[in-house]
């Protein structure tokens, strides 16, 4: 991510989304107003001192983050990292996790397609496309994943976009009698009946855009933290300290 990325993504935003959010006083609307002013139409929903005192956070409204002085005038991308004891950690990430798993639990898990393990000990989050090879080898193994008490939730995450085959086959899917079925059945390659209904693969997608989904499949962990593409069940159950 670059600054010039930063501030044409986030006037985008703007102008989707209107005015800013309120920004804290102090220091804080300073750099606000300072970057507003250099950059009309930029949608800034926070700023906040990080644990680098002096180092400020700016986040815009389409999720990016840059780094800034108190004074608003140097700028900084890139993750920000910190030395500790038991290494080096990620303080970007750690927020980006936080902010991942916040914008899960609001949207929820009511509409997604889900393989649930009958001795479930953790859930994750697959944002996936019907016909990602590597997606149809993760499907494969999750009965595998269920027996280590892994629930797999699918989200809809059809990579070509709106109004592709990928993105009306995955509504197909949601929208079938037995949607496990119908997903099973794309899984391997078959065709399912094309249908139609109120389905949430837009919302879905756009979820996923919003959570930092870049390629499938991409596993959302119950802490936000995301397991970018295929990873074999075993591993998963370890990593996950099921094993």
């Amino acid at each position: 991510m670059n600054v010039k990325r930063f501030f044409m993504v986030a006037m985008l935003a703007a102008s989707v989304l209107g005015s800013p959010f309120s920004v804290a006083g102090g220091v804080e609307d300073s750099i606000s107003e300072r970057l507003s002013d250099s950059v009309p139409g930029l949608q800034i929903t926070s700023v906040r001192e990080t644990e680098a005192k002096g180092l400020y956070e700016v986040r815009s409204s389409n999720g990016e983050t840059v780094y800034t002085t108190s004074d608003g005038q140097y700028l900084l991308t890139g993750d920000l990292l910190k030395i500790t004891s038991s290494g080096i950690a990620n303080v970007t990430e750690s927020a980006r996790a936080g902010d991942r798993r916040s914008a899960m639990k609001r949207y929820g898990s009511n509409d997604v397609i889900s393989y649930k393990a009958s001795n479930e000990k953790a859930v994750i989050s697959v944002f996936t496309d019907i016909d990602c090879p590597y997606c149809r080898k993760l499907h494969d193994e999750v009965p595998q994943l269920n027996d280590y008490g892994i629930t797999v939730n699918y989200y809809a995450y059809p990579r070509s976009g709106p109004g592709t085959p990928s993105f009306t086959k995955y509504a197909s899917v949601w929208c079938a009698e037995d949607p496990q079925a119908a997903m099973d059945s794309a899984k391997a390659g078959k065709t399912v009946a094309t249908t139609t209904c109120d389905d949430p693969v837009l919302a879905q997608f756009e979820l996923g855009r919003r959570v930092g989904v870049t390629g499938t499949p991409a596993i959302v962990l119950e802490d936000g933290n995301v397991v970018r593409g295929y990873v074999p069940a075993r591993n998963l159950a370890e990593g996950l300290g099921l094993l």
